[in-house]
């Protein structure tokens, strides 16, 4: 790269002589330049001038624009002169990134203008040369995007820039650059106030509460209340004496007494020691190169590190990274042993997340906790975990703190297949992401998403709790129903997957997992829902479901809920139910299309099927759509016993747009009367539960007091489904909140005088 001045000021048939020799600088990972330029007409004023470093980039247009950068700065130094007389003066412009979103370059770009014109500079960015000048010390692990040459605006995030950046286990913090030239570096944290105060402006969910400030702590915790005076160790949370002693609310990555450490001149990242903060707001909204990197980064380490997270939408983040800190109390030579570690909260304002990311573990415990003065070891070592405060809860990280397993947090974690990466997610209830080998016991806590789902089966349970290799033989229960998984091949060691079968149980029941044969040690609580309870995934929009002869019935689902594979198939079925018998039974009536591509919608034609003859079925009077993901038999097996693949259910429709011809024939043209009447003359002959269910309140307004006993009937509610399909006449209908022994319930429906309708009202 080469300076050129204007056309006006040097003539466009002077011949210029150029040697330039180029060399990589480590590091940089940019190629700089050595450059000589001899010209007849110029006279050098200065021999430093002599040799110019330049990148040899051109900068993406972002970088360009001239609100991104300051003004320039005009250089004092004569460097050029032409025979005209006329001195050329040199620029430079320095570049700080939107919204203090990367680190800042000065002499980024570096131009040309003419002494004796002022205010005339070069008029086109094609003149300018650019160049690095001081760099910004990125890390050892955060090279320079070089794929940012001639990036458009806004800037499109190339896949293998996405794997590239998500292989490192640290997010980037920076010791040079902003309003400061400082960086991240919190400066204003050290031995004599050890916390800073920080407003995050905006709503950060933990733990049952929610936040929009926090304080960052040199002792290895961001905390959101006061500690207490005094420790006791080892550490017990949540304190036991409040109100009377302080009960803090805070996350420990690595909550013991520090201090900041030195580094030697060897070592290879050369960064400050101390505590670094970064804030990134709005992300959903950036355009910018580094927004769009951290908002798509954070989202696919969140949604491929913690079960149930595959929708989660980044909207703000904070890492805090604690380097080369070292234990309170030691003597001089003992700042050399350091523990460096980083903290990432990110969340949407609804769900919260945070990863502990450890890179280096060189002692445990602080001389006040029993360690010695020379490497701190011994003792109570640091406490890992989260504290909601106010005497509330808490959750201990087992089984690494206040252990000397506390060591073992940078070879193990496993979020995101990387050793020294742990998971969770914070915002009701502290759910880990990451697994662990290193705890036995005969009830260890699972960790599953979604924690509830349709009793007819369907659904795949996504687990984490132990570590699982490829090849291991699966075994879920739920309750008493046992089912064969698989391991993720992609997200493994962290992730199995079952698939829940049919299960004639509601409520809470137990769902467990065996290892190769092993005991049931694993365990945790799984909610179940009845058909018409459970969250509705298949949708049909008109009401032909419930005509006798439609023309056609269109439904539609979301079909990521089967698989995130664009070029799968599935299979539509049609599902009755009964109870003949003490044992329901749940039985396939026909299959109403096979082999169909899963693109979230379909006709059923019900023409197709006025021939059919299912007389062992046709006695069924409601039932359900099925569709059932198509797999290959690669991956609907594991270790060869075949496993259940992903269901979706519809909530219970009428099956008159099917049977409708065949009913025709066996009750004549006037079906319904005939069906009504039939219903009418067996519930005679079934068990008489009236008296074991809740009388109805007489007025709306006591039905909607009445919580607890009552419930709305999602099916006719005055707030949500005011439309009352089922109940015409009905502006409002409750049920009771819990079954009778028997299984049965009460149903209450109000007019819109708000009393209760009876069911001679309707003759």
């Amino acid at each position: 790269a080469t300076v050129r001045a204007r056309p006006s000021l040097v003539s466009r048939r002077q011949v210029y002589r150029e040697v330039t020799m180029c060399r990589p600088v480590v590091g940089l990972l940019v190629v700089l330049c050595l450059t000589n330029s001899a010209r007849p007409d110029a006279v050098r004023t200065t021999e430093k001038d002599d040799v110019e470093v330049f990148q040899k980039i051109v900068l993406p247009p972002l970088l360009t624009a001239p609100d991104s950068f300051r003004s320039p700065k005009k250089d004092d130094v004569d460097i050029l002169k032409n025979p005209e007389g006329s001195k050329l003066g040199k620029y430079a412009w320095s570049w700080t990134p939107p919204r203090n979103s990367g680190p800042a370059f000065s002499n980024l770009a570096t131009g040309w203008f003419d002494r004796g014109n002022p205010g005339n500079e070069v008029p086109t960015w094609g003149l300018a040369s650019y160049r690095i000048g001081p760099p910004a010390r990125l890390g050892p692990n955060i090279p320079i995007p070089q794929d940012l040459q001639a990036a458009p605006y806004p800037y499109i995030l190339r896949p293998e820039r996405l794997a590239a950046i998500r292989a490192n286990t640290f997010y980037p913090f920076y010791d040079q650059g902003g309003d400061s030239g400082i960086g991240d570096y919190q400066r204003d944290i050290h031995a004599s106030s050890p916390q800073l105060h920080k407003n995050l402006n905006f709503q950060l969910p933990f733990f049952g509460f929610r936040y929009n400030y926090t304080r960052i702590s040199m002792h290895g915790d961001v905390e959101f209340s006061d500690p207490p005076e005094h420790f006791t160790y080892p550490l017990n949370f949540p304190v036991a004496d409040w109100p009377n002693k302080n009960d803090p609310a805070f996350i420990g990555i690595f909550y013991s007494k520090c201090r900041i450490g030195s580094i030697r001149p060897t070592d290879e990242d050369q960064r400050i020691p101390g505590v670094y903060f970064r804030m990134e707001r709005d992300l959903q909204a950036r355009q910018d190169w580094y927004g769009i990197e951290m908002r798509e980064r954070v989202k696919w380490d969140i949604r491929l590190g913690v079960v149930g997270a595959q929708d989660f939408s980044p909207k703000h983040m904070a890492i805090i990274t604690w380097k080369n800190v070292s234990f309170a109390g030691g003597i001089d030579n003992s700042l050399y042993r350091t523990n460096t570690f980083q903290m990432v909260l990110v969340t949407d304002e609804v769900f919260g997340y945070v990863m502990f990311n450890y890179r280096d573990i060189q002692w445990t415990t602080h001389t006040e906790a029993g360690g010695d003065t020379t490497g701190g070891e011994g003792g109570t070592p640091a406490f890992v975990g989260f504290n909601a405060g106010n005497g509330t809860r808490s959750y201990e990280y087992k089984p690494f703190s206040q252990t000397t397993a506390v060591r073992d947090l940078v070879s193990r974690g496993w979020g995101n297949n990387m050793t020294g990466r742990h998971i969770f997610r914070i915002d009701e209830n502290i759910l880990p992401g990451s697994c662990n080998r290193d705890i036995a016991g005969a009830n260890l806590n699972l960790v599953f998403a979604p924690e509830s789902a349709n009793m007819l089966g369907g659904t795949a349970v996504n687990i984490t709790g132990p570590c699982f290799l490829p090849g291991m033989k699966i075994k879920c229960r739920f309750d008493t129903e046992g089912v064969d998984g698989y391991v993720d091949a992609t997200l493994y060691p962290n992730r199995a997957v079952c698939v829940m079968p049919f299960v004639m149980a509601e409520g809470y029941i137990l769902l467990d997992i065996a290892i190769d044969g092993g005991a049931y040690n694993w365990k945790g609580k799984f909610f179940v829902e009845t058909p018409a309870t459970a969250t509705q995934y298949v949708f049909f929009d008109t009401e032909a479901i419930h005509q006798p002869n439609p023309a056609s019935i269109s439904m539609r689902w979301d079909n990521r809920n089967l698989t995130l594979n664009t070029n799968s198939y599935v299979n539509i079925s049609l599902w009755g139910y009964r109870e003949t018998t003490i044992r329901p039974e749940l039985v396939m009536i026909d299959t109403l299309e096979g082999n169909v591509a899963n693109t979230g919608q379909y006709n059923i034609i019900p023409s197709n099927y006025r021939n059919r003859n299912n007389y062992l079925t046709s006695d069924m009077r409601f039932g359900f759509i099925k569709i059932q993901l198509i797999t290959d038999s690669s991956s609907s097996t594991t270790n060869g016993i075949p496993v259940l693949t992903p269901v979706l259910w519809s909530r219970p429709i009428p099956l008159g747009w099917y049977f409708a011809p065949q009913w025709s024939s066996q009750y004549g043209s006037n079906w319904p009367s005939a069906m009504c009447d039939k219903w009418l003359m067996d519930d005679r002959y079934l068990k008489n539960f009236a008296s074991e269910i809740s009388q109805c309140p007489c007025t709306l307004d006591q039905a909607l007091v009445d919580k607890g006993r009552f419930m709305p009937d999602f099916d006719c509610d005055i707030d949500r489904n005011p439309r009352c399909f089922y109940n015409k006449g009905a502006v409002h209908c409750v049920k009771t909140g819990s079954p009778s022994l028997e299984g049965s319930e009460q149903q209450c429906c109000y007019d819109k005088n708000h009393y209760l309708m009876l069911s001679y009202d309707q003759q």
